[in-house]
């Protein structure tokens, strides 16, 4: 079975989605991204689904998880590279990406990252002056 790398970049994991997606190959990488997010402690994931043509309500549905998941085990979740058409779709669908951010391109998307987690660092730093 095909496999989608993860690779870690600093604090992040970054995958890049280059094939389609069927629904064992998305299972998959849920189980491995959750795996990689515990052994590495990374703190943020980027997913680039820029090469993605079409989304169905499945993979929707377990992109929104793997956000899910990621939050629980404190790491915040970038999609980059949506298409306008499967945005499209996904609201026709009626997926909701609760918890997901979005950015247009991956470095977008790193910038983000960024921002969020020196924001929630502050945060952190403030409250515990408190």
């Amino acid at each position: 079975m095909e496999r989608i790398p993860i690779l870690k970049v600093g604090q992040y994991l970054l995958i890049t989605i280059q094939v389609d997606l069927h629904d064992k190959m998305i299972l998959a990488l849920q189980d491995e991204l959750t795996n990689m997010i515990v052994k590495t402690g990374a703190r943020g994931i980027l997913i680039d689904i820029s090469a993605l043509e079409i989304v169905d309500s499945f993979i929707g549905r377990v992109l929104a998880q793997v956000a899910s998941c990621a939050k629980l085990l404190d790491a915040e979740t970038v999609v980059t590279g949506m298409r306008p058409a499967v945005a499209i779709t996904m609201v026709e669908l009626g997926i909701s990406m609760k918890g997901v951010h979005t950015a247009l391109n991956a470095e977008d998307g790193m910038e983000l990252l960024n921002d969020i987690l020196h924001r929630d660092e502050y945060a952190h730093d403030f409250s515990a002056i408190n």
